[in-house]
Parts: structure tokens; C-alpha cells; sequence
């Protein structure tokens, strides 16, 4: 079976995003002050053949951690549609 796979790789909350930064500081240069913060990300999608949902799942945490987010500076969330 084919598995839609979502996968959201933000960077660590403890480490600065310059790219956030950059975009927040846009917004309230186009007068949208009421914005706080901004972090920025990417959302990558998958299809994947698995027998469940389950291997689909772990089939994409392993993509995740060996390819798609850098440990030492992201954070991921795997989900399947």
C-alpha cells in the first residue's frame, strides 16, 4: 500500500533562526507589528510503499534521521495521511 508521509523539520527552539528573524522583520516592516516571533521550516512530503501505517511511519523517521534533518540543529514530527 502507498502512504502519504508528512514530514516537519523545524530547527532546535534553543538555537537562533536567522531566517525567522529575517521574516519577522519583514512582517512589521509591511506593518504587521502584532507578530512576535517567527520560526522558520520546511515540510517535506513522502510517498512511501509499507504494508501499514506503522512501517510507513518508521520508514520515514529512519529517512528523517539519516537524510532529512540535521540532529545537532532540527527537530522533526513525522505523520501519515
Amino acid at each position: 500500500m502507498i502512504y502519504t508521509v508528512q514530514i516537519n523539520v523545524m530547527p532546535l527552539k534553543e538555537l537562533l533562526d536567522p531566517q525567522g528573524k529575517a521574516v519577522l522583520n519583514g512582517l512589521v516592516n509591511v506593518g504587521l507589528p502584532a507578530v512576535k516571533d517567527v520560526r522558520v521550516g520546511k515540510r517535506i512530503t513522502l510517498q512511501v510503499e509499507a504494508d501499514s501505517k506503522e512501517d510507513a511511519m518508521a520508514i520515514a523517521e529512519d529517512a528523517s534521521k539519516k537524510l532529512l534533518a540535521n540532529a545537532v540543529m532540527e527537530s522533526f514530527e513525522v505523520s501519515v495521511d
